[in-house]
């Protein structure tokens, strides 16, 4: 969620793609296993989008004993679809990343087996969205919203959007770039956010006047704001020249605590009016190999230390009651005060032909 891999953009860092372990020993009853080399390694599969200070992550190996290893396979999208194509032969132990916008497709799929994790009691309810079963965990929230380059306004003398509604205005007519609904998760929660805006019989001529207004699709987040997006210092660089763009209300921060120089305010902006809700949930794999490190890692993703460690690394807010938030995150990324949310449910049923739909009409 995001904010999607600022601290490697800032400093320059591909994308980091690491081999998975090749199963060489036996396996025991609880899918731990048998070889004790191969058992002190646990898997992590995320989204690219996934950091932890090194001192952090440090501590977790050596309270238990477990080392980490990080599979990055794209944005979340892309990650959860691989995951559920590989899930009988997993690449990784957890999954870090789904969010409740593709939660139904993982868990109708078998993705994650049930484990209820130590410390789950110090998480809100509202997160908790497979109370019953327990077979994901939140480990945090964020809102997708639009961003704007507040350089390019200012020059152009033109007052940013605000709102859903203001976006389809002939002002901002070649102004705005987003993400594939079908590949990226910031993509399809924009979408979403449209759905949950105007309903069932709105959204689609919505996107009509959207597509009509001259919005530009790309892929993923990465090149969405990285290289298309006027006001990010990737943008920038490459002669981006979009200044709307889908991204995150913790972006802004992001560009002032990594940017190069770093800036005294932030450079971009976030219309409120067009933000939608979202939680990431990890889950153990339904065939992890070492599920009794899976476990320890999830127990460690909603401890105090990894909740209070997330916000400066990947743009979220923590999930667990009373973990602290940098002021610097919440100085230059609030949180939406009236964000659109859809009930799990209403994702479920829909999500699927939403998606259908939105890519005849906005990509043919």
């Amino acid at each position: 969620m995001h904010n999607k891999t600022f601290k490697a953009a800032a400093l320059g860092l591909g994308m980091i793609a690491l081999s998975t372990l090749s199963a060489c020993g036996s396996t025991d009853g609880d899918g731990s296993e048998g070889v004790a080399a191969e058992s002190k390694t646990v898997t992590l599969v995320s989204h690219d989008s996934w950091a932890v200070s090194k001192t952090v992550l440090a501590d977790f190996e050596k309270t238990s004993g477990y080392q980490v290893k990080v599979l990055k396979d794209g944005d979340a999208g892309q990650a959860v679809n691989k995951a559920i194509l590989t899930k009988d032969n997993p690449q990784g132990d957890v999954f870090f990343g789904v969010d409740n916008t593709l939660l139904s497709r993982a868990l109708d799929n078998g993705l994650f087996q049930p484990y209820e994790a130590k410390g789950l009691d110090q998480v809100g309810s509202a997160f908790q969205l497979d109370a019953e079963k327990h077979r994901v965990t939140p480990i945090d929230f964020g809102d997708i919203c639009v961003n704007y380059d507040k350089a390019y306004f200012t020059e152009h003398k033109l007052t940013p959007p605000a709102s859903f509604d203001d976006l389809v205005k002939p002002a901002y007519k070649n102004l705005l770039v987003t993400e594939n609904a079908s590949t990226s998760s910031p993509g399809l929660g924009f979408l979403l956010g449209t759905a949950a805006k105007y309903g069932d019989g709105g959204w689609e001529g919505y996107w009509a006047k959207l597509k009509a207004n001259g919005v530009k699709v790309v892929d993923g987040w990465e090149q969405a704001y990285n290289e298309e997006f006027s006001g990010s210092a990737g943008g920038k660089k490459a002669g981006a020249d979009r200044p709307l763009v889908v991204s995150y209300a913790s972006s802004p921060p992001a560009e002032v605590i990594y940017g190069d120089p770093k800036p005294t305010t932030a450079p971009t902006g976030v219309a409120a009016g067009t933000c939608f809700r979202q939680v990431e949930f990890a889950g153990l794999l339904s065939n992890a190999h070492n599920s009794k490190g899976g476990k320890a890692l999830i127990d460690f993703l909603i401890g105090k230390e990894f909740q209070e460690d997330m916000p400066l690394n990947m743009f979220v807010y923590p999930v667990r009651t009373g973990a602290q938030i940098p002021a610097e995150f919440t100085q230059y990324g609030p949180q939406a005060k009236d964000p659109e949310t859809l009930a799990p449910a209403k994702i479920a049923e829909h999500r699927d032909d939403w998606v259908k739909s939105w890519t005849s009409l906005v990509l043919k």
